[in-house]
């Protein structure tokens, strides 16, 4: 599947917000069923949204472009650093994580 039209096909159909602080807000409350973040997006900002998407088990997703790519894919004249997917309408995009919610990052030190 690919992911830039699964997104678009997302934004498209389904009900999709975007930013960085509604992604933080959505994560918290759990409204959500799947967040992506664009690779540049900022770490301290990034960490945020994982902790709360790992405490919710809403999946996150790292979308391989910048926050200028994200937004071409999405049909936005401005960046997206982070896209909160309500309602996946006729896109597949829930498909992309349901074989990659058994892999857990293993490992760590003590």
């Amino acid at each position: 599947m690919d992911l830039d039209k699964a997104i678009a096909a997302a934004v498209k159909t389904g009900k999709v917000v975007f930013g960085t602080n509604s992604a933080i807000q959505n994560a918290k409350t759990g409204k959500v069923k799947m967040i992506i973040l664009a690779s540049n997006c900022p770490s301290i900002t990034r960490e945020d949204i994982a902790y709360y998407c790992k405490l919710s088990n809403i999946p996150l997703i790292t979308y391989k472009g910048s926050s200028l790519d994200l937004a071409a894919v999405c049909g936005k004249p401005f960046s997206v650093s982070a896209l909160s997917i309500r309602e996946p309408g006729e896109s597949e995009i829930l498909k992309l994580v349901e074989g990659t919610e058994s892999e857990e990052p293993s490992g760590g030190s003590e």
